[in-house]
């Protein structure tokens, strides 16, 4: 397990109401770290992030964040604990302006929405050029921008990203990473669930390799890089 851990999961068991697809898994984040969930499609990956969101509700297991039990509370009650989540779909409201999504980001938080604002633009400049413009007819690159500032809004500790850069060409996946590592820098840690294993091991602290609904390996994430036998078994070439 992780020191100084943000999250701690034990035990969490979940799935959409026959058989779990996740079984009894384990697994920690660090405080102001990137953490990576990867291996093969079908793995459980992205329904253990949802149920560390709160989308779906454990069989079994705890869910422990910031030092509190949050198994049982609703998405919204986490949000309002720090807990961001970027899903992989439907993650901005493409008939919306940037700046009603950022608005819609920041409805835990009823004070402070302009300086919030004004601190997300300065993260990401591009943005403050777009905050009239609808959310549709941004380039995929600002869409998973605006994903991102969306959550941050929040004032999040901790923020989960279900394959953030899925369906991205490899100039636009670069820009993505760059957003995620000038977040971490900012001392929110990261959570992320991706296809891109090599990449997400690169820039990652610790990972866990997810396998059946199982996790199958777990250590650092430069570990992971230097077992061969994931690599070949389980994460594949990308």
């Amino acid at each position: 397990m992780t020191t100084n851990s943000v999250l701690t999961v034990e035990g969490l068991s979940v799935g959409y109401g026959g058989a779990p697809v996740v079984r009894g898994v384990d697994f920690a984040v660090g405080s102001g770290q990137i953490n990576c969930v990867v291996g093969p499609n079908g793995a459980g990956k992205s329904t253990a992030l949802k149920a560390v969101a709160g989308v779906l509700r454990p069989i079994a297991g705890k869910i422990i964040f910031d030092g509190s039990d949050v198994t049982r509370l609703s998405t919204d009650a986490r949000v309002a604990r720090g807990l961001g989540y970027v899903p992989q779909v439907a993650n901005v409201f493409a008939t919306l302006t940037v700046m009603e999504n950022l608005q819609i980001g920041a409805h835990a938080k009823r004070r402070g929405i302009k300086e919030r604002t004004d601190s997300i633009c300065e993260l990401f400049p591009a943005l403050r050029d777009a905050l009239g413009r609808p959310a549709g007819t941004l380039s995929g690159g600002q869409r998973s921008m605006l994903a991102l500032s969306r959550a941050l809004m929040g004032d999040p500790k901790l923020l989960l990203l279900d394959e953030p850069t899925a369906g991205l060409a490899p100039k636009l996946e670069d820009q993505v990473w760059e957003h995620i590592l000038t977040i971490q820098a900012h001392g929110i840690g990261v959570l992320i669930v991706e296809q891109n294993t090599r990449r997400a091991l690169t820039h990652s602290h610790s990972a866990y390799v997810m396998v059946d609904g199982l996790v199958a390996a777990d250590g650092t994430a430069a570990e992971m890089l230097d077992r061969p036998d994931l690599v070949d078994m389980y994460l594949g070439g990308a």
